[in-house]
């Protein structure tokens, strides 16, 4: 961090007067103080953060500046290095107004490293993940997600306990065999008991979770949770109502295979949102228009399906399917699984979570993968209706907008009003109910400032984590 850097930092927080997603401030001036929390979840996250010491919080964040800027540093290292994997923070020193501070900038770890911990407490209670401007235990579900891609764990292929070949549907399952006999000829020659291992459908005879979703004649037997419940609420807030009023106008709890489960949810969608018909000028043909895009719906049901969590952390949380007045929900156990962030949603091809569930569908001819993320786009857009969102964390969450947005105005509009007092990315990505800063500023926000709608408050550093955005000033004669 050079010294115009760090002289603008200790101006920001002087300005804004909170911590943030990537900034935790430390008086020091008292002592060292307690950051191990901090080391780990700032390591935790891809953008990493900040360390500020020298800025008493409790004090309406006074300039206080450090008891001993050698020491300081010293146990800042100290504490790097009781780490588990060890920190490499960069630290810096800078003189303003005769006080001296210190940052340390903690780098984001690796995704196939995490989680960073403290080596005394271990994994488990050492682990830490930034919520906000706070610190906050990780969940043992938290730690074991990072384990399960380093170690390339396969819950969809688990056995199923007390689950005999007996509890599938034969004639189903002696179909797809078959024709996976005919589309790869060396499987043709092996009995049939080999076969279904080789696809991840058995494991030492007893049929997999994989099979049982797919072809179990009652899967929910053995794992009741791995179901989707659709539910259909009267207005945009579930408990908004009267409580003379019924909660839910429909409430459904959806079993069977993958396939049948998609099948009666789409039929929930239907029997629960507006259709209408119109002329279509260009064959003066009568048409039915859905409310939201079949093909969007049934993608976003797929996605839930085969990519949610099947791990025992995950399994006793259904899918669920929520249609409010205004939008669509489409909720499911366990977040982007790997590398992929939310802004690189189809457009490059991540790790898959559930391979044999994933490519097994694609074999029955249900999905075609990697192209259902741009189908859903695609199908939105054709709609005129507003772009699909996406929000990751412990669950992944997609909503489809109908056109009743169109009523109290776009996102953009409701963001160029927010911004006309100057906001920083994190105020931003909560205002939007966006977990992930990156892909709110880059879906959200970049339009904006390319049409020049928006202006950076640092204009030479746009990838500044300390950048604020503000609406630009309107010329007379136009309205916002």
């Amino acid at each position: 961090m050079t010294g115009d850097e760090f002289h603008q930092l200790l101006q920001q927080v002087q300005t804004q007067k909170t911590e943030s997603q990537t900034l935790e401030i430390k008086a020091a001036h008292a002592g060292f103080p307690k950051i191990r929390e901090t080391l780990s979840s700032f390591s935790n996250q891809d953008d990493g953060g900040i360390l500020l010491f020298g800025v008493d919080e409790a004090n309406d964040f006074a300039l206080v500046g450090v008891y001993d800027a050698a020491d300081l540093q010293k146990r800042v290292m100290e504490e790097c290095e009781q780490m588990e994997p060890r920190v490499r923070a960069l630290l810096t020193v800078y003189e303003e107004h005769g006080k001296i501070f210190v940052a340390a900038e903690i780098p984001p770890l690796d995704l196939t490293e995490r989680p960073c911990f403290y080596a005394g407490t271990g994994r488990i209670k050492g682990s830490y993940v930034r919520v906000g401007d706070a610190d906050k235990h990780m969940t043992e579900y938290e730690v074991y997600s990072y384990e399960a891609y380093r170690k390339h764990y396969q819950d969809d292929i688990r056995q199923v306990p007390q689950s005999e070949i007996t509890s599938l549907d034969n004639v189903a399952l002696q179909n797809y065999l078959e024709k996976q006999k005919r589309a790869k000829p060396n499987l043709a020659t092996l009995p049939d008991e080999t076969i279904r291992e080789l696809l991840g459908l058995t494991r030492d005879g007893s049929p997999t979770l994989a099979a049982q979703l797919l072809f179990g004649l009652y899967p929910q037997a053995f794992f009741p949770q791995l179901c989707l419940m659709a539910t259909l609420v009267r207005g945009k807030e579930i408990g908004k109502n009267g409580a003379e009023e019924a909660r839910f106008l429909d409430n459904q709890r959806i079993e069977g295979t993958l396939q049948q489960m998609l099948s009666q949810a789409i039929t929930f969608v239907q029997r629960n949102t507006r259709s209408e018909t119109y002329i279509d000028p260009a064959t003066g043909e009568r048409k039915d228009r859905t409310e939201y895009p079949v093909t969007a719906v049934r993608e976003i049901l797929l996605n839930a399906l085969i990519h949610r969590d099947y791990s025992r952390y995950g399994e006793s949380t259904p899918v669920q399917l929520i249609i409010y007045t205004d939008r669509l929900e489409v909720h499911n156990p366990g977040g982007l699984f790997g590398r992929i962030h939310l802004d690189e949603l189809g457009k490059v091809q991540g790790a898959t979570r559930n391979p044999v569930l994933a490519s097994t569908m694609e074999a029955l001819g249900l999905t075609n993968r990697y192209s259902g993320i741009p189908a859903i786009r695609n199908a939105m857009q054709e709609y005129g209706l507003p772009m699909p969102e996406f929000h990751s964390g412990t669950s992944f969450q997609v909503i489809l907008r109908n056109a009743e947005i169109a009523i109290s105005g776009t996102m953009d509009d409701k963001l160029l009003r927010f911004c006309r007092t100057p906001r920083t990315r994190h105020e931003i990505a909560a205002f939007l109910g966006i977990k992930s800063t990156t892909y709110a500023i880059r879906t959200h926000v970049m339009p904006l400032v390319t049409q020049g709608l928006l202006e950076l408050g640092l204009p030479q550093r746009p990838q500044s984590p300390r950048q604020t955005y503000t609406t630009v000033a309107q010329k007379p004669g136009t309205t916002s």
